[in-house]
């Protein structure tokens, strides 16, 4: 029995995006259907544990949005989406008063404001937290308010797998229950993507199994364009050991609230790749000095680097990271208010995506819009810790906002063909009916080795180029996949689609990582070491030619004068005077030169 469906907008995706593309467009008047292929607030976004950016002003009252556009363009390595970034840094201060508004929970200042902590490569304490669990309060506060908002039906653990269309635009999408394995299909004026990012093509990963890029590569195949999918974020501090903990997020709050890195020698490192910035340095620049530490043979004993908080004290630790005091303690049996963490660089978030219109969340692709980390374009090159919840706030709202304003503004409902539905259906089950084929999970798993070793921090055309043979051999064999079993909640079955979708993510990943022949922002390119001026006024874009994937340059639209002057300017030094007292304090216990090694 087929489940079907009509709706005003439908959102694909439960997260903090979902959730707020949801509300907007109900409280603007419309029927909406949330489908989530998780459970509701199930989603990448309570791994951003750090806080939320916006210039308050709460504990700096020196900062500013023009500030924080300025620290934003230059984090990105200047091929941001500079309109996307002015409407952040001005409208992310409301969405933080109206997240309180709804009943957030933050931590407090001594005179009772909101509480904000420093992060890297921002020039002033701007990260309103709420603990060092900030993503999992916004998702209970989102949570809260979509259930109590009128006109919103959810649907989880209903996989959507594709998006219909009628004529070219989109009217729909349809996929599975997977509890029954039952067809869905999902009649909608309006479509908003927020289903997140795609971590899991990598083998060392802080995304849970949901992020395959299922939104990323179904708006490509129904004729949108992707972009900036070459900037691949590594989050420098991730769990490393044990190996069942491997590539989970240690917040960057640590390093905010003073954690210190040091390599094997006892060497506080950052000193020497960043002696200003220091741990709150970009995430790209960090990462890259861990790995530099370990290819140099000062890495920590499984690999990685020590991340030491211990000098705040017990009573300070357990308030400021009670998380990640339980994290250690439950999963790798440290306690962090008595030894260093042992960390190492993690996949976390992809600046690249659906490529949207700045204030309307709009893709090439009539009736369709994206927010938060599966759309492209305001975090450029690198994204600094904690614009990624206010990314999902602020255009998670502009695009249920577009999305309700062009369904209703329809002449008729769009209505597609069930023939589309039907032959995705087939494509689905049809692993079900081989006897013998393929394992989607060895698929899988060559695909997560290929792009570790030839498409992760240190790329080279040789390891990009061989990575994408190896996409084209696993999208070739992917053809005879087999499954066992029937389609209730079955893995192998979501594994098998999920894979399909990997691979055209994984391919424009590769692609634009070939074409940007540089070192900008997460691109590490080792055969092309610096920046290039020229690719510096570029973004690479995927489109569909003649059913294939082509990565072709677009020019980057002139920023008006004004925003030049802000983005011209330096990053301020960031807060890390308490690591720096920390590290003075060893230093002269140890009779050594501050930011030297144990002797």
């Amino acid at each position: 029995m087929t489940v079907e469906v009509d709706t005003e907008v439908l959102v694909i995706g439960a997260g903090g995006a979902g959730m707020r593309a949801a509300i907007a467009a109900a409280e603007a008047g419309c029927q909406v259907v949330v489908a989530s292929k998780s459970l509701l607030g199930k989603a990448h976004t309570v791994m951003a544990e750090g806080g939320i950016a916006a210039a308050l002003g709460n504990v700096d009252p020196e900062d500013s949005w023009e500030v924080h556009f300025g620290d934003t363009m230059r984090g990105g390595a200047m091929v941001n989406n500079w309109r996307m970034v002015e409407l952040f840094c001005q409208e992310v201060i409301d969405r933080v008063i109206e997240l309180e508004q709804w009943g957030g929970v933050f931590s407090r200042t001594g005179g009772g404001l909101i509480s904000q902590r420093a992060f890297g490569a921002h020039s002033w304490r701007r990260l309103a937290h709420i603990g060092d669990r900030t993503g999992l309060e916004l998702i209970r506060t989102c949570q809260d308010r979509l259930v109590h908002t009128q006109g919103i039906r959810v649907l989880m653990e209903a996989t959507l797998t594709r998006l219909l269309t009628d004529g070219d635009r989109v009217a729909g999408a349809c996929g599975y229950r997977r509890a029954s394995g039952e067809p869905v299909l999902i009649r909608a004026a309006s479509v908003v993507m927020a289903t997140g990012g795609w971590g899991r093509m990598y083998r060392i990963t802080s995304n849970s199994w949901e992020g395959t890029g299922d939104g990323a590569a179904m708006a490509f195949l129904a004729g949108a364009e992707l972009k900036d999918m070459e900037f691949v974020q590594f989050h420098p501090t991730g769990m490393i050991w044990p190996p069942g903990a491997r590539g989970i997020l240690v917040t960057e709050a640590v390093r905010g609230e003073g954690g210190i890195l040091r390599n094997r020698e006892g060497e506080r490192f950052m000193v020497r790749y960043d002696p200003v910035k220091k741990e709150l340095s970009s995430r790209d620049v960090v990462a890259r000095s861990i790995f530099k530490e370990v290819q140099a043979g000062r890495g920590s004993p499984h690999g990685g680097a020590f991340l030491d908080i211990t000098h705040r004290g017990p009573s300070a630790i357990r308030r400021a990271l009670p998380s990640m005091v339980d994290q250690f303690s439950s999963l790798a049996g440290v306690d962090i208010t008595k030894e260093p963490m042992e960390v190492a660089p993690t996949i976390h978030y992809t600046m690249g995506g659906i490529n949207v219109v700045a204030e309307t969340g709009a893709t090439t692709v009539p009736g369709l819009f994206a927010a938060g980390e599966v759309a492209a374009g305001l975090h450029g090159a690198n994204r600094l810790g904690g614009n990624s919840l206010g990314d999902i706030l602020v255009f998670g709202r502009r695009a249920g906002e577009a999305a309700a304003v062009d369904a209703h503004t329809l002449r008729r409902p769009p209505a597609p063909s069930r023939l589309q539905a039907e032959a995705e259906w087939r494509m689905v089950f049809e692993p079900l009916e081989r006897e013998c084929g393929e394992s989607p999970f060895a698929l899988h798993r060559e695909l997560q080795e290929a792009m570790q070793s030839g498409a992760a921090i240190a790329r080279t055309e040789a390891s990009l180029r061989e990575t994408l043979a190896t996409i084209e051999a696993l999208r070739e064999r992917a053809g005879r996949m087999a499954v066992p079993g029937g389609p209730a909640y079955n893995p192998g079955m979501s594994t098998a689609r999920d894979v399909h979708f990997m691979l055209i993510v994984s391919e424009a990943i590769v692609r634009g990582g070939i074409e940007r022949r540089e070192s900008r922002g997460s691109q590490w390119r080792l055969d092309y070491p610096e920046r290039d001026p020229e690719l510096g006024t570029l973004n690479f874009v995927a489109r569909q030619r003649d059913g294939q994937m082509a990565v072709l340059p677009v020019a980057i639209p002139p920023m008006p004068a004004p925003l030049q002057e802000l983005a011209a300017g330096e990053t301020r030094v960031a807060a890390t005077a308490l690591a720096d007292a920390a590290d003075l304090r060893a230093q002269r216990h140890r009779g050594a030169p501050a930011g030297g090694r144990r002797p």
